[in-house]
């Protein structure tokens, strides 16, 4: 979503960050930068005069224009307003003890994606060890509560629905049951309208009283811009907002919505959406993403989201497996297919520092595809020794995946290299340490394990230690 906002402030990080010295000029033309950029990304206009200006006043200072390394202390400044900008600390929903009910009032308008994040969120508790349940009281939208119905029984969480037509005493039906039956938090599915009307507050107001909610929070689509920040303005002052999931992260949009809610509003926003399916649900980080932001990655991210598709047995086996040379291309099908579970070639290219300015469509990211059918189209007794692949073998995979045995060839000494590099490392930690500096990681931060780096095998990012994950992140800025 924030690609073109990235690709600007990264431009203008990496000219001014380089400069040993810098004048008040360089920050004013900067400043003017930053400010057409953030307006471009439809920002609203007071956060960006809020912003601009209280930059120009820290960056002017001695702090900076005195500093050993002035560029990098003006981007310190740049990096701390953003944050700011966007909520300076993560927010945590706000449940009860388990032995309590908490219920969640989730709101929005139609289409913004309630019902889908609604089924989200109860998978993400799921997963935390809750056991939620969902209400469905959009009685207005048609197949809404078949919608909800489909998505509870997709994830394992049951809906309360009911045939009639008020919502309020589903809402209050719903608490019943769940608390007769012994879950800990409802998350309750409201209708929404194409835009604001009496009727429909005037509903979600008797809603809240008869359920009195621990989080009422809005879905915002991220594709409304500006509009997404009256719309929640209107929400708070009838209802009291405690935070908001903005969804559809993952669009073109220009990412007005994210950079201007917290400040105009002071809800956080506490949830994003970054794709159609359950997992596609994050945690928000205004530090993080504020990094994406200024194009310095999401070290962090990228590693949980290693650890969440990794199953630690796997890693371990494919660990003792280089430790022996006993690589395979099936065992390389399987890499291929960790990293698409890992979400998008973007989403990821976003979290390695220096990349996030580079855009996917000039990179060749059909050969991954392209290898995967290749490996498919062979048998399985072809996986796991190459070397009976004769050219006869070669003509069939290659007709089979819809490529050229030129290709298949390819692919096979791809594989080769791949195998004698990865068995050279596993067994040459002098190897390790060059390759960790290499990338400006220093090795004595880093607990390897079976003698490889921690965060370079899957396996040890599996137990990665968080806080010094934080550090190493640091090291990126």
């Amino acid at each position: 979503m924030l690609e073109k906002i990235t690709g600007t402030f990264s431009n203008i990080i990496r000219s001014i960050s380089g400069k040993s010295k810098i004048t008040e000029k360089n920050i004013e033309d900067a400043v003017e930068e930053i400010k057409m950029a953030l307006l471009e990304a439809d920002v609203n206009l007071r956060v960006v005069r809020r912003f601009v200006n209280s930059t120009i006043e820290e960056a002017k200072g001695e702090k900076v224009l005195k500093s050993v390394d002035p560029g990098q202390q003006f981007t310190k400044i740049i990096y701390d307003k953003m944050v700011g900008m966007l909520g300076d600390t993560k927010q945590d929903l706000h449940l009860k003890g388990p032995d309590t009910q908490s219920v969640i009032l989730m709101l929005g308008l139609q289409g913004a994606g309630k019902t889908t994040a609604a089924h989200k969120l109860a998978a993400k508790l799921l997963k935390d060890g809750r056991k939620p349940m969902l209400a469905a009281c959009d009685l207005v939208r048609p197949a809404a509560v078949e919608q909800l119905s489909q998505l509870g029984a997709k994830i394992g969480v049951p809906v309360y629905k009911e045939n009639g037509k008020d919502a309020v005493k589903n809402a209050k039906e719903a608490l019943d049951f769940a608390k007769k039956n012994g879950y800990d938090t409802v998350i309750i599915d409201t209708a929404g309208r194409l835009q604001i009307d009496e009727e429909m507050m005037a509903e979600l107001v008797k809603i809240k009283k008869e359920t009195d909610p621990v989080e009422v929070l809005l879905v915002s689509d991220a594709m409304t811009g500006q509009n997404a920040v009256d719309i929640a303005k209107s929400f708070d002052e009838q209802l009291g907002l405690t935070g908001v999931i903005l969804t559809k992260f993952d669009s073109d949009a220009r990412g007005g919505a994210a950079l201007s809610l917290k400040t105009i509003t002071g809800k956080p926003i506490l949830f994003i959406g970054t794709g159609e399916k359950t997992e596609d649900f994050e945690v928000f980080h205004p530090e993080r993403i504020a990094s994406r932001i200024l194009g310095m990655g999401d070290v962090v991210s990228l590693v949980e989201k290693a650890q969440e598709t990794v199953d630690a047995e796997a890693a371990l086996k494919m660990q003792k497996k280089l430790q022996r040379n006993e690589f395979t291309l099936q065992d390389m099908l399987e890499q291929f297919q960790q990293v698409k579970k890992m979400g998008s070639m973007q989403s990821l290219m976003e979290m390695i520092p220096g990349m996030s300015g580079i855009d996917p469509s000039q990179m060749d990211l059909s050969s991954m595809k392209k290898n995967e059918a290749i490996i498919q189209s062979m048998t399985y007794k072809e996986r796991l020794n190459h070397l009976i692949i004769g050219p006869s073998r070669r003509k069939r995979i290659a007709k089979g995946s819809g490529t050229s045995v030129a290709e298949v060839n390819k692919l096979i000494k791809q594989y080769e290299k791949t195998k004698l590099m990865m068995k050279k490392v596993s067994r040459n930690r002098g190897m390790q340490g060059k390759m960790m500096n290499q990338l400006g990681i220093d090795p004595s931060m880093m607990g390897g394990a079976g003698g490889l780096p921690a965060g370079m095998d899957m396996n040890s990012l599996k137990g990665m230690d968080m806080k010094k994950l934080q550090e190493l992140a640091k090291r990126f800025r």
